[in-house]
């Protein structure tokens, strides 16, 4: 076959995939290696070359050609121009949806059955070796593969991606139908998070370790439904005889056609990706009420004590809401180095604040009465505070007026030696 090698548009441990066209235009994707280093190569055509399935990569074809007088063994394939799933889920903003999910997981069972069923196990299922066509999801990069004997299992040594495989693949016992299936569980996590089903091991070995002997298994994705959590139960069971067979699985609600699941290609995420996610947030806020219109008062005079003053008589029935801060507004500091404080035992302001508190609430409470018949003096103070206590503990001091119209708060900075007076109108 007369073919044109074009871009390059992947590469793996041991060839790379290159766009090619025919001389008559058709498009297909050749994965070429050394020739002296293309075993693996050799066996995925030996494996494809006997598949016909619609969730296979197709096999078209191979040769031996030359690149700068070195043997280079070709292997002619279908084109997937969806690329991976990884590409998939990094082109969807790092998951993918569950409506999604689902019809992939039934397209990628519907692949490893015709493996099954060909005595092939893959040995090495995840994202980045299943290809999105356009007419479907199909497993690719057979070079792990391996013809099962009895009960399913290869004989040979056990290959794969380490974080991929399945206790007993990981213990170096066997590597059967069943490791596929486990392989497919950690796939279906890697479509919802984006990463692999262990994504705190970084050291292959330690990776091993913990995936063969401790007995844990993959965190399953909290936001997934139901039946989508079943059916990881179902693949990742550390006992390999009691995982779902692909054909039992393939029943599955999760992924049944005639279970009325409803089949979504966009179905909104459950979870935000990240705290900036804004949409998913907007559905817990509760509308905010219209704030009333603006009022607007005409001061006179430049004295805080009048503006203070006016405030209060425009709005003598407007009763305060004592539990909202944010209606205080601060209308006086002072420093408490210049203040000269004067003993005034006048019966309608002087009040024993905290009889019990130590010394310095005490000050705080002289230096208070002091500002109150200041102010009441200037007609802003109309009645006797009728109430006085020390909030949270935390220096600050709340008046009641007694016909509750009228309020002060004063917060008392001792890194400052500064008094802030408020009121609420």
């Amino acid at each position: 076959m007369d073919w044109i090698k074009g871009a390059i548009i992947g590469r793996g441990s041991s060839a790379t995939v290159s766009l090619a066209t025919t001389v008559t235009g058709h498009i297909f994707a050749v994965k070429s290696a050394e020739l002296s280093s293309s075993r693996f190569l050799q066996k995925e055509q030996q494996f494809l070359s006997t598949l016909r399935s619609p969730h296979v990569i197709e096999y078209i074809g191979f040769d031996v050609d030359y690149n700068d007088n070195i043997p280079m063994y070709n292997l002619f394939m279908e084109y997937a121009p969806g690329g991976t799933i990884s590409d998939v889920i990094k082109r969807q903003g790092g998951c993918l949806d569950e409506g999604l999910i689902r019809s992939y997981t039934r397209q990628i069972l519907l692949g490893l059955d015709c493996l099954h069923s060909n005595n092939l196990v893959h040995c090495d299922i995840k994202c980045q070796n299943l290809l999105v066509a356009n007419d479907g999801v199909k497993i690719g990069d057979l070079g792990c593969a391996k013809s099962a004997e009895n009960g399913g299992v290869a004989s040979s040594v056990v290959s794969g991606t380490p974080v991929f495989m399945a206790p007993e693949v990981a213990r170096g016992e066997e590597q059967g139908f069943a490791a596929d299936v486990w392989a497919l569980g950690c796939a279906v996590i890697e479509m919802a998070t984006g990463s692999n089903p262990w994504p705190e091991l970084n050291n292959p070995v330690s990776a091993l370790y913990r995936i063969g002997y401790s007995g844990d298994i993959p965190l399953f994705p909290m936001w997934l439904s139901v039946e989508a959590k079943d059916f990881l139960n179902k693949c990742l069971r550390t006992n390999a005889e009691e995982r779902w067979t692909v054909k039992e699985l393939l029943q599955h609600p999760f992924v049944d056609s005639k279970s009325g699941s409803k089949k979504i290609e966009n179905f909104p995420k459950n979870s935000p990706n990240s705290i900036l996610d804004q949409g998913f947030w907007d559905c817990f806020e509760a509308p905010e009420p219209s704030p009333p219109p603006p009022r607007f008062l005409n001061f006179t005079g430049e004295s805080p004590v009048n503006r203070i003053s006016q405030l209060v008589e425009a709005t003598p029935s407007h009763l305060p809401i004592w539990v909202d801060e944010e209606e205080w507004i601060t209308v006086r500091t002072i420093q408490l180095d210049n203040l000269d404080v004067e003993d005034n035992s006048t019966e309608s302001t002087r009040m024993d604040l905290f009889p019990e508190e130590e010394s310095s609430s005490s000050s705080v409470a002289t230096m208070l009465e002091s500002v109150v018949v200041e102010m009441s003096g200037a007609s802003v103070v109309v009645s006797r505070f009728v109430d006085c206590k020390n909030m949270n503990n935390n220096n600050k001091i709340l008046l009641l007026d007694s016909d509750l119209s009228f309020a002060l708060s004063a917060l008392f900075d001792f890194g400052t030696n500064t008094l802030v007076l408020s009121c609420l109108h």
